[in-house]
């Protein structure tokens, strides 16, 4: 966990454009404390590097970098659906074969 002091040195970028991209940028929410203090995860300082190489690098618009990386984050969570689906089919492959073969060890 991060504050928003210790995300400003890591990233060089300052304290109010922070702000601004959690006001543009769904996926930097901070939590907060009681004191209103940001407290930023490891998750948010990676999507906030992405938007700085995306807009200094790639010369996206803060608007662009936010769409990319929603879209990204969207294509994320539909290849990690996809994954698990492929992990539960290989589960049940092997316990049908399992079952289907008796259990018996092949090997001599």
């Amino acid at each position: 966990m991060f504050t928003i002091g210790q995300i400003e040195k890591l990233t060089g970028i300052k304290a109010h454009v922070l702000r601004y991209w959690e006001e543009v940028v769904p996926a930097i929410s901070p939590l907060k404390t009681d004191g209103g203090h940001r407290i930023y995860s490891q998750r948010h300082l990676e999507i906030i590097m992405r938007m700085k190489y995306l807009i200094q690098t790639k010369g996206f618009t803060i608007e662009g970098a936010r769409n990319q990386i929603i879209a990204e984050s969207d294509a994320y969570i539909q290849n990690r659906d996809a994954l698990q689906t492929i992990q539960e089919l290989k589960r049940e492959l092997s316990e049908l074969y399992l079952l289907v073969s008796g259990g018996n060890d092949e090997r001599r």
